[in-house]
């Protein structure tokens, strides 16, 4: 798998079937864990994950061969709003199916292998020290308030109470 995260401008074949593979493990696991903790039914989580998956992988290659310097997540996040924008006939479906994904699967999913990722680079991880340690946590605490201000204000926008 390395030569799916070397940087380079284009993705062999091996590379793309190395993407899918993942993808494939990855939506498999979130489909089961959005089943046994929010009681979803398999087959609406398991074309929720295909639609995200689907949508994953061409960000990823409009990444790796448009001559653009932009990264995978906006061209993920641009195919997702386009699919899902109330105007545009797919709309409807990707909605109802990609609603069937509990954010908290993904995330769970997401977590674990993260940490797979940091246990095998334990050493790296260590060497980092007590300051890369608070640095870390003052950058996860500012995302996580910002996100937090992010979300205040647009609630009191929308007029939502927030008691």
């Amino acid at each position: 798998m390395v030569d799916v995260i070397d940087g380079s401008e284009t993705v062999s074949t091996h590379g793309i079937i190395n993407w899918i593979l993942l993808l494939v493990i990855f939506s498999v696991i979130t489909v089961v864990g959005n089943w046994i903790g929010y009681k979803h039914p398999i087959s609406d989580s398991l074309i929720g994950m295909l639609i995200l998956s689907i949508i994953t992988l061409a960000g990823l290659l409009l990444e790796r061969y448009l001559p653009f310097n932009v990264s995978s997540i906006i061209y993920i996040s641009l195919i997702g709003i386009a699919v899902s924008i109330p105007m545009v006939p797919t709309s409807p479906f990707v909605v109802k199916y990609v609603g069937q994904v509990e954010l908290l699967s993904i995330v769970t999913v997401f977590l674990a292998y993260v940490g797979i990722g940091i246990g095998k680079n334990w050493d790296q991880f260590k060497a980092m020290g007590w300051r890369g340690m608070i640095v870390t946590i003052c950058i996860i605490t500012g995302t996580y308030l910002g996100s937090a201000l992010i979300a205040h204000i647009v609630l009191v926008l929308s007029g939502t109470p927030w008691c």
